[in-house]
């Protein structure tokens, strides 16, 4: 069952995010996500989440008309703006302002997508067909990525699908690492994460839930992991 409201571990790194990209990482990942050259790391980097996006949308119906879809930390909008070409009516939230801006700016005006900037646990946005939250849950960990997943599960029709760091021996050394930078100039840690646990945990949780599809997709700098959750 999913809490009743966010942890403070959770809220505290929302926040976190929301201060980093809008602040510092605005222009970095609006250059990451278009077409201009990057360099070869952050091609790598782009080459995973092209590829993690073109899976989880393969996940998804081929036609979405009448359906309604979640993109829960939708950046820079890419896979909303797919969705909708599918038909599907879509509510797509992110922390960063910054980001939500970029993404209204480059959708094609004859796509209608609620652009809102927010959390994606906001009970305001109602129930959903489907939800995704692709490399959105990168940064918490395990115990906050159940609650968040469980919290949206509640209000998904059909699949929730979602994407975490999983818990390999490269992103455990970079992730320590990270944190012999001085406070000031870290960005917001990505979480490494065991799958077994957070199979467990969610099996926990969500008795009235089963996962289905999981596939990992490694690029270079990029490691994340696709899970899809299912009404049993």
């Amino acid at each position: 069952m999913a809490t009743a409201f966010p942890s403070t571990s959770y809220a505290d790194r929302r926040t976190r995010l929301e201060t980093y990209f809008d602040r510092t990482a605005s222009k970095t990942w609006e250059r990451l996500t278009s077409d201009a050259p990057v360099s070869g790391i952050r091609a790598t980097v782009r080459a995973g989440r092209d590829r993690m996006r073109k899976t989880l949308l393969s996940w998804l119906p081929a036609d979405m008309t009448g359906l309604r879809l979640l993109d829960a930390g939708c950046g820079t909008g890419a896979l909303a703006v797919e969705a909708a070409r599918r038909g599907a009516e879509v509510v797509a939230i992110d922390v960063a302002a910054s980001l939500v801006d970029v993404a209204r700016e480059r959708a094609p005006a004859r796509l209608t997508i609620d652009w809102r900037v927010g959390d994606m646990l906001d009970p305001a946005l109602g129930r959903f067909d489907h939800v995704v939250a692709m490399d959105s849950l990168i940064h918490y960990d395990a115990f906050d990525i159940v609650d968040v997943v469980a919290g949206l599960a509640d209000r998904t029709r059909g699949s929730l699908l979602f994407t975490f760091a999983p818990s390999t021996r490269p992103l455990v050394v970079m992730h320590a690492i990270g944190k012999l930078f001085p406070r000031a100039d870290r960005a917001p840690a990505i979480e490494p994460v065991r799958e077994r646990l957070l199979r467990t945990l969610i099996a926990g949780a969500m008795p009235h839930a089963r996962i289905g599809r999981g596939e990992r997709i490694s690029s270079g700098f990029y490691t994340s992991h696709a899970l899809e959750v299912l009404p049993r």
